[in-house]
């Protein structure tokens, strides 16, 4: 595909204990033959039901952006034991470049921000200010950082994806041990600040290389 230009985010409720069963029907599924790319599917942990997978697909320029929920929607809807799917299409902003997928298992968390648009710049800023010392001092990455597309006038809504080895880095990274990762999280509670909302939950990836989570997280 060439390069991508927007992703959809995709809730998914899955039929009781189907949720692993149905990752993998969407990652053998045919994205490519409807010119898209399955992004990643991630089980819930923390904070979502067990039976719902957050999958991502991403789309290039060759298919507008209703086009490609439609694709998107018709192919989830297609695997067996799925039941309603929510979509929301969205553009990379500093992160990710490109549309290589994420592939080391680990705590990913999925944080939703809404704030005022005239918030976004510095709150963009300051995310991308933050981000070298979190990344370095917690072993951890930003996968991106993603614009939500449709948004009240005067609002706007974004998706942050960062992955963490583990949980026990999650609360690690709350605390800060010395003066780089207090301004680190003097960044990120200023961010946090320029928001009317936020609200996070923590996934494990369903279709890692290196290693599956068989926890009995939720």
């Amino acid at each position: 595909m060439t390069e991508p230009t927007h992703y959809i985010h995709h809730t998914v409720a899955c039929a009781p204990r189907t949720f692993a069963a149905v990752a993998d029907r969407l990652s053998d599924a045919a994205w490519s033959d409807a010119g898209g790319q399955l992004y990643g599917a991630w089980r819930a942990q923390i904070g979502r039901p067990r039976d719902e997978l957050n999958v991502m697909t991403v789309w290039s320029d060759d298919m507008d952006v209703s086009s490609a929920a439609q694709s998107a929607e018709a192919i989830i809807a297609a695997c067996p034991d799925t039941g309603s799917v929510a979509s929301e299409s969205m553009r990379p902003t500093l992160r990710p470049t490109g549309a290589a997928p994420p592939r080391r298992q680990g705590n990913y968390a999925f944080r939703w921000f809404e704030l005022p648009t005239p918030h976004w710049d510095e709150f963009e800023s300051l995310c991308g200010a933050a981000w070298p010392g979190f990344e370095s001092a917690y072993d951890s990455q930003v996968i991106g950082l993603w614009r939500l597309l449709q948004a009240d006038v005067g609002r706007a809504r974004a998706l942050l994806l960062t992955r963490r080895p583990d949980l026990a880095m999650w609360e690690r990274s709350k605390i800060p041990a010395n003066e780089q990762e207090r301004e680190v999280r003097r960044k990120l509670s200023r961010r946090y600040d320029l928001c009317d909302a936020t609200w996070v939950y923590t996934t494990t990836l369903l279709n890692a290389d290196d290693q599956q989570d068989n926890v009995r997280w939720a």
